[in-house]
Parts: structure tokens; sequence; C-alpha cells
């Protein structure tokens, strides 16, 4: 009976002994490609499965990694990090969000605009506003404050028309329109409000 029961209780003791260096930190986040986010004394960095620091602690401020980067801050400027720990793309941005769909949104000159992989600019910084690409198209603000959504190439897909927008996520992405919150498809058809 006693060897049923440890089995039946080994599941929920198995995840407690794999992280016990995570007692190690202030703060560890879930892993995403292969590292977890830490904190420790004030400064980020990453580390892998068992806890060993790949990206040193150094960061004022980190995001979790994405498709092999992590948006890190030093002082007030924003750069990457690849999955390696090697700093990427120097510290240049007034704001950085993760990778998506091979595109970072990144605010520089305050406005936002979209990199590659190697820091080079994919789409200029023409925006107010702007979130990650998700299947495809990203919501991004102009200056009246009205968000719309464009494709990976900068085009317009959906016009600035709402005054709020969220990603795509399972073909449809919340948007508001005044008060009222409706859900839309890629080709800005109303399907649930």
């Amino acid at each position: 009976m006693k060897k049923l029961l440890f089995l039946l209780m080994l599941p929920f003791f198995l995840p407690v002994y794999s992280q016990k260096w995570a007692k190690n930190f202030d703060f560890v986040n879930e892993s995403s490609c292969g590292l977890s986010l830490v904190k420790k004394d004030g400064k980020y960095g990453f580390v892998d499965k068992d806890g060993k620091i790949v990206v040193p602690l150094e960061y004022d401020e980190a995001v979790t990694m994405s498709e092999g980067y992590a948006p890190v801050r030093k002082g007030n400027d924003w750069g990457f990090v690849d999955s390696l720990g090697k700093m990427v793309i120097n510290p240049q941005f007034s704001d950085a969000l993760c990778y998506h769909d091979g595109l970072a949104a990144v605010k520089k000159g305050g406005r936002w605009g979209y990199i590659d992989y190697d820091g080079k600019t994919a789409i200029p910084f023409t925006f107010d506003n702007a979130r990650g690409f998700r299947e495809g198209l990203a919501a991004v603000a102009n200056q009246k404050g009205y968000w719309g959504f464009i494709d990976k190439k900068g085009n317009m897909a959906i016009p600035f028309m709402y005054h709020f927008a969220d990603n795509f996520e399972d073909g449809m992405a919340k948007v508001m329109k005044g008060d009222k919150t409706i859900y839309i498809n890629r080709n800005n058809v109303v399907i649930e409000q």
C-alpha cells in the first residue's frame, strides 16, 4: 500500500524536486526556448532547465524568450540577447516586444516600427503604438489613437478604425469600437459581439 501511495504522490513531488534551484532566485518564469527568465537582487537573466546561468543576471528588465531571442533593458535602452546568452542587437530602443512571426516591435524616437532578426528595420518607425505579429498581422495605432492591422510587409490589412485592438488568435482578434467590444476575423468581418 505504501508503494502505491508513493507512486500516486510521485507526480506531485517531481516538479518541486526538478527545480530545487528556483529558490536561488527572487523570481523564476516558466521555460521558453529552453530557458527561464530569472531575477535576483533587482537584475534579470536566463537559466537553463538545471538552473545554470546562460544569460548573466545583469539586465534591469527582460522579457521571456520567443523565437530564440529576448528583449533586455540596460539603463534606458532595450536590445536583444539570443538563447546562447550573446547580445545580438545592442541596446538602442526605448521599448521592445518579443519576436513573433520573425519580427519584433520596437520603439525609437517616440515611434514604433519592426525589426528582423538582424536588427534591421523591416517596417519603418511610423506608428504611435504597436503589438507583436500573430498569424501574420500586427495591431498598430496611428497618431489619432485609432488601431488597425498591418501585414508583414507593413501594408494596411485592416484600416485604422478601432479604439483598441488585440492580437489575432485562432483566426480572430478582440477590438473595441467606442465602448463596445467585438471580435473580427482577418477580413475585418465581425464574427462575435
